[in-house]
């Protein structure tokens, strides 16, 4: 039997997903739509009785203050309507919700030929509409087709029977498990496998691969097994293991890197141990709060006397950009998973964002799905949801614009997580695998999403990039699973836990029985969700919210218990051993049969050739700019740019409340509508200890040098942290690289030598600034090729590489949050001062993109005098000096002294000629938005001023002015002692807003 329950707003209540339907028809396509309305439907195929069905319909699925609903089609008018629901196989999380949730009011369980499914009903008026352009909004605007299906009916094409009939298609699989042996007579032949199954080999792998299966006691071996030559299973798990995204061949590389202006040349070995790994071990030396990096899922750091925190950030940006949303709420829900599997598990308690995405404002050939517009929408609904519906709060968040990513926006995703420092006596960081323990999968289960996650993303993109790798995480799924692995965790159940992300099982018990040295794996217990899967399929899924867990046999009973109570799916999959062997079967019989220390025989490290062209060699010099007439209208056209105008729409989205330990918030100022310098979060609620968290994005300078890029993004974060109240003895690190492909083609890549060279300065600068501000780096990930292939005007396949980018993430723990600060004056009468030296540094600042120029001086960070400014900072914070404080960040002193003027509602008078500066001959445009590192904005009370100015003797910290009641006006003097900016909040207000100021 099947039934279909439908339910929409009422009339009377807006209906904004309609609403904005409207809207983007009309911006995208010029479409016009006179009205339409959402109809979400609910298709159900049980055989429910009609008052179980009509008790489910008004108790769980309708609102009866804001909803309607029915058994049947809802009496909607329209000319045309649009459903569009989800293809066959692909996991419809809502409908498991939904099969829940009836099961819990009715008592009874679903069989495996009933289920729910979901689906959505556009209904579109208007007299003019086409066939032709409702088929333009379905496949366009309103589906995608990777994830998604639609029919589109005419209003004398409907009628009850047809909505009855509308409902999603089951997935059915006609096809026997099995395995092929791989044919792997020469190198060619290997070669083109792998391009045939999509596994990304390197092709200086290929020849390591052929020898170990030819070896004769390696054969002698696995004919004792039943298997001859490298089976599909072993082969795709290999690809795994060795892609650039899991092994980090690109970090771990040799690179002959070559000033071509000083003739230096040297030869690095892996970025990774010299610049990262060697650092961080020896600050981990010296500061006794690091607890754990570099071999687990995440970070450790200590938080108070019983407690520790854990952090990691990662991207998802191949997948996102083939489906925004599902690759978006995956990337969220997984770096979810990085605390959850990190030593024995830790509790979620703050997540972060940053997006990288085109012009917002880009008008050529490309459409939705893959115009930047169309793509910001869909990763911030996906980050959103993900983190909303898992009940963890987003108190920080970030979006930049650029013509760069075009061919692949950037989704950064970080997660941070608490747990006791002991668990049963037990340091709850470490974890091990033993011979004898059970493999446990725990979670959803797998299908065919997700296939070939990770070699995708150590390509470029292209049309030939496979859609499978993308997924749509279920929040839902995840949390009980959180909640359920940490009682586990506080009953000491839990051995040794992992996630299941890039690879799927072929990577987290790769991995985790490196530890015992072997592992069997039975390939029919794992859970599926439909049958018909081969068994390279099962092995390397990345499909999500699952986890893989070692326990002792004699806990088995008890956790199952758990598992049920629930509601988490677990099966034991298989158990550690010490053989020295990954055997995996499948019914019995062996499918794949290698050495643990397989990927240790000898594969070569890549290699790479680094060519740096200095900026004067590239011809960069220093515009000229005509000396600006109207500064008035200059703020307000700076305070008016996409990066740096509100993303409040954004922010609003993102609940930072939830668990009620938001202390900063991700907005601040008297309206709360100003991005504040960085969040600070009470993960613990019984204490007054905070974890202050700050993030930078500032890939312009890499158009210039991505040495100083580097060193500039970690200085903000630094310094974000110092405004809030962050001390600069606990400072922790995440380093997030994306880097456009680095290999040297003469065709088909043709500056790889240059990206190279740029990647080994940015390394570099992170070993620089690391140790000059003691900043341990407790996690990290490089995702490289971001590089995509765009259509030209004329049909051409045109390759745009995104710039080279970093995001540092910074944390510091806050002892006291009573001591800290938000970047709004608090009171007319107190003095503004500035802290940290202003230069002609304007190079790639958004000042000179304004005018369509790169520049040459990008801004050079004094580490040691910076450091110097900071301690001064944190004394004046812990001694409760200023009033407020706020770091200078993009578009320099003057758009920063906006945000403030905004985020107080007071005035501020400014004189430019008392800014501290590197020369007396800065001009005016210059003072304003230089964006030299290293500066801050304070205001301090009168009572406070005697005080402070003796602790900031001999610093470069200068009073430059006050805050005042004059009427919310900012009044910026020049050096020449003139009035250049004017303006009250009103003009700075409308300008901030300008862009996107109908989506607030």
């Amino acid at each position: 039997m099947t039934a279909c329950i439908e339910i929409a707003l009422k009339q009377s209540l807006g209906d904004a997903e309609a609403s904005s339907l409207v809207k983007k028809a009309d911006s995208y396509f010029k479409i016009h739509i006179e009205s339409a309305r959402t109809i979400h439907m609910l298709t159900i195929e049980s055989d429910l009785k009609t008052q179980d069905l009509e008790r489910i319909r008004q108790e769980i699925f309708t609102n009866p203050v804001t909803q309607v609903s029915s058994l049947s089609p809802l009496k909607i008018d329209f000319h045309w309507c649009i459903w569009i629901g989800l293809r066959p196989g692909v996991k419809d999380n809502p409908g498991a919700t939904a099969i829940e949730a009836v099961e819990d009011l009715l008592g009874r369980s679903f069989g495996p030929d009933e289920g729910i499914y979901t689906s959505k009903r556009y209904c579109l008026s208007g007299e003019s509409l086409t066939r032709s352009q409702v088929e333009t909004l379905a496949k366009e605007l309103l589906s995608n087709p990777i994830i998604q299906q639609f029919k589109i009916f005419s209003k004398s094409d409907w009628h009850p029977e047809t909505g009855a009939n509308v409902k999603p298609a089951r997935v059915i699989l006609d096809h026997t498990p099995c395995f092929d042996f791989i044919d792997i007579d020469s190198d060619q032949t290997l070669a083109r496998i792998s391009d045939q199954r999509n596994l990304a080999l390197n092709p200086r792998d290929i020849p390591v691969i052929r020898q170990y299966f030819l070896d004769p006691e390696v054969a002698a071996q696995r004919q004792a097994v039943g298997l001859s030559g490298p089976t599909d299973v072993e082969l795709e798990y290999i690809s795994q293991a060795r892609s650039d995204h899991c092994n980090h061949n690109t970090f771990n590389g040799i690179f002959r890197y070559t000033d071509i202006l000083t003739r230096e040349e040297t030869i690095e070995h892996s970025l990774f141990k010299t610049y990262i790994q060697q650092p961080t071990l020896a600050l981990k030396e010296k500061k006794d709060w690091v607890v754990s990096v570099l071999w687990d899922n995440a970070g450790v750091g200590a938080f108070d006397e019983h407690n520790n925190y854990v952090i990691t950030g990662e991207t998802h940006n191949s997948p996102s950009n083939m489906e925004a949303y599902g690759g978006a709420i995956t990337g969220i829900v997984g770096v979810y998973r990085d605390p959850m599997g990190t030593g024995l598990g830790s509790k979620l308690f703050m997540g972060s964002f940053g997006f990288c995405v085109g012009d917002v404002n880009y008008d050529g050939p490309l459409k939705p799905p893959l115009h930047p517009r169309r793509l910001l929408n869909g990763v911030i609904e996906g980050v959103r949801d993900g983190g909303n519906k898992s009940g963890v709060p987003t108190t920080f968040g970030q979006t930049l614009f650029d013509p760069g990513y075009m061919g692949k926006s950037l989704v950064f995703v970080t997660a941070l997580g608490i747990m006791p420092k002991q668990v049963k006596g037990r340091p709850s960081h470490e974890k091990k695998t033993s011979p004898g323990d059970l493999i446990i999968m725990s979670g959803g289960r797998v299908g065919k999403d997700g296939i070939h996650g990770v070699t995708a993303s150590s390509e470029s993109y292209s049309e030939n990039t496979p859609a499978g790798h993308v997924q749509i995480g279920d929040p839902y799924t995840q949390k009980k699973m959180h909640d359920f692995l940490l009682e586990c965790r506080d009953e000491g159940l839990i051995r040794f836990i992992t996630d299941n992300g890039g690879g799927g099982l072929s990577s987290s018990i790769g991995e985790s029985a490196m530890i015992s040295n072997g592992c069997v794996v039975y390939l029919d217990k794992v859970p599926l969700k439909y049958p018909g899967l081969d068994m390279w399929e099962i092995w390397v899924s990345e499909s999500q919210e699952r986890m893989t867990i070692a326990i002792d046999p004699k806990d088995l009973d008890r956790f199952m218990s758990l598992s049920r109570q629930h509601a988490v799916e677990s099966t034991v999959i298989g158990e550690y051993t010490d053989t020295g062997k990954l055997h995996i079967t499948f019914q019995g019989k062996t499918c794949a049969y290698v050495d643990m220390d397989l990927l240790d025989k000898g594969f070569p490290a890549w290699e790479f050739d680094a060519v740096w062209l200095p900026p004067a060699v590239r011809g960069l010099t220093e515009p000229v700019i005509r000396k600006p007439e109207d500064f008035n209208g200059l703020m307000t056209a700076m305070l008016a740019r996409p990066n740096i105008c509100s993303k409040e729409w954004i922010l609003r989205q993102y609940d930072h409340e939830v668990q009620g330990g938001s202390v900063i918030k991700p907005l601040v100022g008297v309206n709360r509508n100003i991005p504040s310098d960085a969040s600070v979060t009470r993960p613990v609620l019984t204490g007054n200890k905070g974890l202050a968290f700050s993030q930078t994005l500032l890939p312009w300078y890499s158009k210039i040098d991505a040495y100083h890029m580097m060193t500039c993004t970690i200085d903000e974060a630094v310094r974000r942290l110092i405004a809030v109240g962050g001390s600069m003895d606990h400072l922790g690190g995440v380093d997030n690289f994306c880097w456009p492909d680095i290999g040297y083609d003469e065709k088909t890549n043709p500056d790889g030598r240059f990206k190279a060279a740029q990647l080994v300065r940015a390394c570099r600068a992170l070993k620089d600034a690391c140790m000059a501000y003691e900043i341990p780096l407790l996690s990290g990930k490089d995702s490289m090729y971001v590089d995509g292939h765009l259509e030209g005007a004329f049909g051409e396949r045109i390759k745009v590489s995104a710039l080279e980018t970093v995001q540092f993430s910074a944390t510091s723990v806050v002892e006291d949050i009573l001591h800290c600060q938000t970047l709004e004056p608090k009171s007319a009468g107190d003095f503004v001062y500035v802290a940290g030296i202003t230069a002609d540094e304007l190079g790639g600042s958004e000042y000179y993109d304004l005018f369509g120029k790169i520049g040459a001086n990008v801004p050079q960070v004094n580490f040691g005098a910076n450091r110097v400014l900071y301690r001064a900072v944190e004394k004046a914070m812990d001694l409760e000096m200023p009033a407020s404080c706020h770091a200078v960040g993009r578009g320099g002193l003057g758009v920063h002294l906006a945000l403030m003027t905004m985020a107080g509602r007071l005035g501020m008078e400014i004189d430019l000629s008392q800014v501290p500066a590197a020369a007396k001959t800065l001009s005016d445009d210059a003072l304003l938005f230089s964006e030299s590192a290293g500066r801050l904005i304070l205001t301090v009370p009168p009572d406070r001023k005697p005080v402070f100015d003796k602790l900031a003797k001999g610093l470069p910290f200068r009073c430059v002015g006050g805050v005042t009641d004059a009427h919310d006006r900012l009044k910026i003097t020049g050096v020449r002692n003139d009035i250049i900016v004017d303006l009250p909040c009103a003009d700075l207000d409308k300008a901030f807003n300008k862009l996107f100021g109908e989506m607030i």
